[in-house]
């Protein structure tokens, strides 16, 4: 099969990890910053895809992920909530609650306080200007599309990794040697399932979610793509 040149990116413990297809095999990268890993998969990019939020809203939850939610069903728990921009930038978890319930009534996970630096890294890379398209993406719901419905083992699971390898050996992806530097194997596939969707938004397979992406005052289109 012949794929577009694509990166698709996930987080890792050692940063971020990246899967490039486009050329004979897949190959991946891991580099302490998003510019740095998009610096080394090398020039000729027609699209980023990436797992971790882009567009942050002002005063409400993103609709982006009420969407992907419903198409995972008993997956539902994988999708975190995007924080207001505010309560990212608060100095700590508790500040960031206050920020948080004052503006939406509802609080937050320490998980979904943990993706914070991230989420900024990210945030403050897209906004200084990119030269590639960018696009939001979330593995499982990528995983889903791919097999017509969410994987039923969670992806640390033995079952779960070989159900996501062998989802991808059918699309056509051979998942590459897990590079050194922090991967997870898990972390490895979701980066390949994101590739798999940066190919179809490249190839105009892929969907919108919302099908018109929401506009904050950031002024990035904020939708999940799959």
């Amino acid at each position: 099969m012949t794929w577009p040149t694509v990166l698709g990116v996930d987080g890792c413990r050692g940063g971020w990890v990246g899967v490039r297809l486009g050329d004979p095999t897949p190959t991946a990268y891991v580099a302490p910053t998003i510019g740095e890993l998009v610096e080394a998969a090398g020039p000729g990019l027609e699209c980023v895809g990436i797992d971790m939020p882009i567009g942050l809203p002002d005063d409400g939850p993103r609709e982006a992920e009420r969407l992907v939610r419903a198409l995972l069903g008993r997956r539902r728990s994988t999708v975190f909530s995007t924080l207001v921009r505010e309560a990212y930038a608060a100095p700590s978890y508790a500040a960031g609650q206050l920020v948080q319930r004052a503006a939406t009534g509802t609080g937050f996970s320490q998980q979904s306080w943990g993706l914070r630096h991230k989420i900024l890294e990210v945030d403050a890379w897209v906004r200084g200007g990119v030269p590639v398209r960018v696009v939001e993406m979330h593995p499982e719901t990528s995983f889903a599309v791919m097999l017509g419905e969410p994987v039923a083992e969670g992806k640390k699971t033995p079952e779960g990794r070989q159900a996501r390898r062998t989802a991808l050996r059918d699309a056509g992806i051979e998942p590459p040697e897990r590079p050194r530097g922090g991967v997870g194997e898990d972390d490895l596939l979701d980066a390949c399932a994101v590739a798999w969707t940066a190919a179809r938004v490249v190839r105009g397979e892929a969907r919108s979610h919302p099908e018109v992406p929401e506009m904050f005052s950031d002024g990035w289109p904020a939708a999940i793509w799959a």
